[in-house]
């Protein structure tokens, strides 16, 4: 039996959200053929609320594959929610040092067992005003390129409007829209035989980056601004509630 499989709290986490969300949500869904149907696979994307684990979920489980996000350790240690993330498979991210290089092997196994794995391409949510890509990490492009799988760039818009970054009041009605796109393979094949130096991560991060805001762009109609946000170079605290943050 693979391993990539729908487990006990994966199905109870499916019949517990998928009614209200079809209910309660407008979808947008297109590039859903651009995911492998089998297989190891990145999926890429922008992160702009705590919920859009939840409607990037559904797009992910329309296109016929089990999702299995990289989320914070803090996460787990959570007496419900670590449970339920084990339980479905989830990959805890650890920040910093020979910490954040076991995550990066954590997730090249799940990708070579042949699980479909999220990565939010900034580790947290945007901190750009008007909710562009910042300035993004390293880890999909590192990912990638130790497991030579295919890596999907994705966009997601709407899930701010059900619960804005770094909010706690939900606005479920009237009902609203959720787009969520992705785009064809992002190629690193040029960047594969070379030796994961910074600026060859640099370079891979980049390609990410200017892929996922490229989808976002077509979604909003607009253009993104020439230079992405950095959070250091405007004093942001990177990750945690930049509202309550003292450096913020």
């Amino acid at each position: 039996m693979p391993r990539d499989r729908k487990r006990p709290w994966f199905r109870a986490a499916e019949a517990t959200l998928l009614p209200p969300l079809l209910l309660l949500v407008r979808r947008r869904w297109s590039g859903q053929e651009h995911i492998p149907r089998t297989g190891g696979a990145i999926l890429v994307a922008n992160h702009i609320s705590k919920i859009d684990p939840i409607t990037f979920g559904h797009f992910v489980h329309g296109a016929g594959r089990v999702p299995h996000f990289l989320a914070k350790v803090e996460l787990f240690r959570h007496p419900l929610l670590g449970r339920v993330l084990r339980g479905t498979d989830m990959i805890p991210v650890y920040r910093g040092g020979q910490s954040a290089n076991a995550s990066v092997d954590a997730a090249v196994r799940a990708v070579q067992d042949g699980f479909c794995i999220v990565v939010y391409a900034e580790a947290t949510i945007t901190r750009d005003p008007d909710l562009w890509p910042m300035v993004g990490k390293t880890g999909a492009a590192r990912i990638a390129l130790k497991s030579g799988a295919p890596l999907i760039p994705v966009a997601q818009w709407g899930p701010h409007r059900i619960l804005p970054p770094y909010s706690r009041r939900l606005s479920l009605l009237p009902r609203k829209t959720v787009h969520v796109r992705a785009g064809a393979p992002i190629q690193l094949d040029d960047l594969a035989d070379r030796e994961p130096t910074p600026e060859v991560l640099a370079e891979a991060t980049e390609r990410v980056m200017a892929a996922i805001t490229a989808e976002l762009e077509t979604i909003r109609g607009e253009r993104a601004p020439k230079e992405r946000f950095d959070p250091r170079k405007a004093g942001v605290a990177e990750y945690g509630n930049p509202h309550t943050d003292p450096r913020a």
